[in-house]
């Protein structure tokens, strides 16, 4: 009798045919969920840079504020960065925006939340405050407008 050795094979030889296809259909299932998922808030976000008027005329209007200016001291300019570091989210058919961002200012930093409805191509603000975090003995919220019943 000949000495034969058997050689086992490995498990992606004997179950590639049926591994390859099953991977393939979960990878795509996976990307297509995600992209499904981050359409709505790249879509948000798209908008909020296509309208910069949003974010100017709230700024305008804390700017205006003596007891922002006392705090914070003058407010920098914002760019597309910070929007995007913020959060942004449209309702009611992209007429009404929720919205929080960064600003810097001479002083230290604070949060802006941004509530607003757009009539006729222009934005009504219906809440802006200023909420303070750095430096943190400084820290509090400054209500700039609030037009919502609670």
């Amino acid at each position: 009798m000949d000495n034969i050795l058997i050689e086992n094979q490995s498990w992606f030889k004997k179950n590639w045919k049926w591994f390859i296809p099953l991977t393939g259909i979960v990878l795509f299932l996976t990307i297509s969920l995600l992209i499904i998922a981050f359409s709505s808030v790249l879509g948000n976000y798209s908008k909020a840079y296509a309208d910069p008027k949003l974010y100017e005329l709230a700024l305008e209007k804390v700017r205006q504020n003596d007891r922002v200016n006392e705090v914070l001291g003058e407010i920098q300019p914002i760019d597309n960065m910070t929007i995007l570091n913020g959060s942004v989210n449209y309702s009611d058919d992209n007429k009404i925006v929720n919205s929080t961002i960064k600003i810097t200012c001479k002083k230290g930093k604070a949060m802006l939340d941004i509530s607003a409805e757009l009539n006729n191509d222009t934005w009504n603000y219906k809440k802006i405050t200023v909420r303070i975090k750095n430096p943190v003995e400084k820290k509090e919220t400054i209500e700039i407008l609030n037009l919502i019943e609670e």
